[in-house]
């Protein structure tokens, strides 16, 4: 085994002959009061295209007044400054030519003569921002997902899916990497969706979503990485917001976030509490197959169920930035999330040619949870004398539990004794986060960057079961399904980036990460009359692999279009409860388990981008393709393999986490935004892909060739300055996978908003699935089996909020939104 010491070393030696390209450049300005010569903290800058004004990002001096523009394209602009109670300044004619920065003279403020004790914002920010390699989406003003959960909102974020049980897909994969703000979150524990359900939709500031990430990123992520960015107020002074929601089905919920800044500190906080139903219901239609065919005596089961989920969530958000000196930032930060779960299952079963089970029954399925998550993270930047040189530092630690029960009764029309069982479960986990990055330029046209990463995680499952002996009377441990399961996974990665350019348009990056990654897992069989080599089973996967990526960039014309070929190596590793062989049993037809001996997934993926920008029409495109092997999917096996689970019930599903196939995967992705009248836009995209999955051998299941598509469009609508209109259609085509299909699905969600109180407030009214009409239909062809089903998480709800806005708003917003009515777009890299 190579030592950590010496990987790094051939690391380094390798990376040394590579180039890298940017050809982007940086503008520089320092913003005083003209009368005292002091730095303004807080002023607001707007980076314009020279030739049409369109927005093209924006930026806030810090403590020293200092105002920087980072990755701007070359090209001519405008810079405009406004600070509240100042006259605007508007700079004009700076030309980025190269990478060499552009260093402003000082830009001075006077006074306005006007007493302004506060402004707010009135209008809506940029909802995206598009590069070729990240798009960022401003979800904070998502009309239709106010008063929902993070799951809700992700719903509405172009290119990405959300399915029943709440797993979140983005070009058609859901082996997606999910961050918060840029890392793991411990809060989620094994399960990001359940954390996804309960954070409030109104936490979030954005969303980013990178498709094809460099080497400096985590190699996780079939199809790329999530980064759900939560609210971190930085403006001068003491800021905030209150919102408080009701909807139907007792949906209701409330929240704070409070914001001060001065010249050496940075506070912010905040708190949300949530009290969510989600009534639901399922539908299962399991048919046996007689000589591959259904028979008249063929056995049949039926269920039907109606499903009440609740669940009271508390947010809280604590933490502060110190400028302890001008190149010196230290931060601290920490997230909590308690959460109680209520779910209840109320499942009515109809049985066709099963003797033994009569022709009805009825099953009550209820399950307690209490989930304690803890985030705390400690970040340092420190910025060195080279210009763009600077070493960023990040200590992380988790801590996540969760106890519940899990309680069966099931009662039979026929006489037969009633079936009860009752579970307690228990999970423990802990995270530690440890990552160094350097940054170090080394002329205009070429830099470097390296950096390492540690991520530690240790989880504890626990499961212990009791079945009612109807001898007796007393429950009695069932061994068959209680257990205990240790979990350790690690990754150590380092990664090494290049970038050079080539000619006046053409460039490169190249980088390569290497990961060792260790997955350790104990199954200890509780049942003391088991053979002793049989009550402890140990697993150890160990992997090394190097993930390079390339980038080839050109730019097109002057105007900022470019076209960029990447290519990627990924993984996606096994998560903690695909590798649990903990069975399901929540269902008695439809049973699941985990595999320990899971291998992660090898994605080779390229990509081919292309974006471009008119007055009033722009439009990012993308071509893609992956080569994965050891694809992990649940797979349906003989429910004899667990029949001392199963007993003597018949036609029964059971599946288990397997490494199934290969697949080659394509699609094109087209996202547009056009702003059609000056109170009317539209964004939409579209997604086309092709996939071949070969299964393996073993298997013995055949080839599947699948093409299917899915779009969506959001348009909001402006009847006059203080009332809005914003509605979010979908649809999903048909799709296939090895033993099945998924059917299509569409919805609609229609919200209203009307400012009040002079723009500090808002009242808003929103319709989520408007034609009650979001049902996840799929069915299962087995050699033995035929399966249909229907499942909805959620019915159609109305809500109601409102939001009160206080302190001193960004000024700049509030007259980039007042440019915007008169028509004016913005570039790609700005927003929309």
């Amino acid at each position: 085994m190579i030592s950590t010491r010496n990987l790094k070393l051939i690391f380094f030696i390798i990376f040394c002959p590579l180039f890298l390209f940017a050809q982007q450049g940086k503008i520089e300005a320092i913003v005083v009061d003209e009368e005292t010569n002091e730095p303004i903290i807080g002023a607001s800058a707007s980076l314009l295209q020279q030739s049409n004004q369109s927005y093209v990002q924006g930026a806030q001096s810090d403590i020293e007044g200092r105002l920087v523009f980072s990755d701007v394209d070359f090209g001519t602009y405008t810079i405009r400054v406004t600070y509240v109670g100042k006259e605007n300044v508007l700079i004009e004619n700076v030309r980025v030519a190269n990478q060499q920065p552009v260093k402003l003279a000082r830009v001075s403020m006077m006074d306005d003569g006007k007493l302004i004790e506060e402004v707010v914002v009135e209008g809506r920010t940029p909802e995206m921002r598009l590069g070729i390699d990240k798009k960022v989406f401003d979800v904070s003003q998502s009309l239709v997902s106010v008063g929902g959960s993070a799951s809700d909102l992700l719903q509405n974020v172009p290119t990405l899916d959300v399915d029943a049980d709440g797993n979140v897909s983005l070009r058609g994969s859901n082996s997606v990497k999910i961050l918060i703000d840029g890392r793991e979150s411990a809060m989620a524990g094994s399960d990001i969706n359940a954390l996804l359900q309960s954070l409030p939709a109104n936490s979030i500031e954005k969303v980013e979503l990178i498709t094809n990430p460099s080497a400096k990123y985590d190699a996780e992520g079939q199809s790329g990485i999530i980064n759900i960015i939560l609210k971190k107020n930085v403006r001068t002074g003491l800021n905030g917001s209150a919102t408080a929601s009701g909807g139907s089905y007792d949906n209701y919920s409330a929240g704070v976030d409070l914001n001060y800044r001065d010249r050496k500190f940075n506070f912010f906080g905040g708190y949300n509490y949530a009290n969510r139903v989600r009534p639901g219901d399922d539908f299962n239609d399991n048919t046996e197959l007689i000589d591959g065919i259904i028979q008249e005596n063929s056995a049949r089961t039926i269920s039907t169920s109606e499903n009440n989920r609740k669940g009271k969530n508390h947010t809280f958000r604590l933490g502060t930035d110190w400028y302890a000196a001008p190149k010196t930032t230290f931060s601290l930060g920490a997230n909590v999330s308690v959460r109680d779960n209520d779910r209840r299952s109320d499942i009515h079963y109809r049985y066709f040619n099963v003797p033994d089970l009569g022709d009805r029954s009825s099953r009550i399925s209820q399950q307690y949870e209490e989930d304690l998550g803890v985030d705390m993270t400690f970040d340092f930047k420190q910025e060195l004398n080279r210009e763009g040189e600077e070493i960023t530092a990040n200590v992380t630690y988790g801590d996540d539990t969760e106890d519940g029960t899990n309680d069966f009764h099931q009662t039979y029309a026929n006489g037969r004794a009633d079936f009860q069982r009752q579970n307690v479960t228990s999970e423990a986990g802990k995270n530690w986060n440890f990552q160094v990055d350097y940054v170090l330029p080394f002329a205009d046209d070429h830099k470097f960057e390296a950096g390492y990463r540690t991520m530690v995680r240790n989880s504890e499952d626990s499961q212990w079961s009791k079945v009612l002996d109807t001898l007796t009377g007393e429950f009695m441990p069932d061994y068959s399904v209680s257990n205990d399961f240790d979990l350790t996974n690690s990754v150590h990665a380092l990664y090494a980036n290049y970038q050079r350019k080539l000619t006046k348009r053409l460039g490169i990056q190249v980088g390569l990460r290497g990961e060792q990654t260790y997955l350790r897992s104990t199954y200890y069989n509780l049942d003391p009359e088991a053979p002793e080599g049989e009550k402890r089973n140990d697993g150890n996967q160990d992997f090394f692999r190097l993930y390079p990526s390339a980038f080839l960039s050109y730019e097109v014309g002057d105007s900022g279009d470019k076209v960029q070929l990447s290519y990627t190596r990924r993984v996606q590793r096994p998560r903690g409860w695909q590798v649990n062989p903990f069975v399901n049993v929540n269902d008695e037809i439809n049973y699941r388990q985990g595999n320990p001996n899971l291998l992660p997934e090898d994605i080779h993926s390229f990509e081919l981008s292309f974006a471009k920008f008119y007055d009033k029409w722009n439009f990012i495109s993308s071509a893609y393709y992956r080569r994965s092997s050891d694809m992990m999917s649940p797979f349906l096996r003989d429910p004899e393999e667990i029949a001392d689970i199963v007993g003597d019930r018949s036609n029964v599903t059971y599946s288990r986490w397997e490494n199934v196939s290969k697949q080659d995967a394509m699609g094109l992705e087209l996202i547009s935004k056009v702003n059609m009248l000056q109170w009317w836009d539209a964004t939409a995209n579209v997604n086309l892909f092709y996939d071949k999955t070969m299964p393996y051998a073993q298997f013995n299941t055949g080839e599947v060739e699948n093409f299917s598509w899915n779009g969506n469009i959001n348009t909001n609508v402006k009847f006059t300055k203080s009332t809005t209109l914003q509605a979010r259609g979908f649809y999903r085509a048909p799709r296939k996978w090895v033993q099945g299909r998924m059917k299509s699905m569409a919805g609609l969600d229609v919200a209203i908003r009307q400012d009040v109180l002079a723009g500090k407030g808002s009242v808003m009214f929103n319709v989520r699935d408007v034609f009650n009409s979001q049902r996840f239909r799929m069915e299962n062809n087995l050699p033995t089996q035929f399966n249909q089903r229907e499942s909805r998480w959620m019915r159609r709800m109305f809500s109601l909020s409102f939001t009160y806005r206080f302190g001193i708003q960004d000024l700049n917003k509030k007259r980039e939104d007042r440019e915007g009515d008169n028509g004016m777009d913005e570039g790609m890299e700005g927003g929309f």
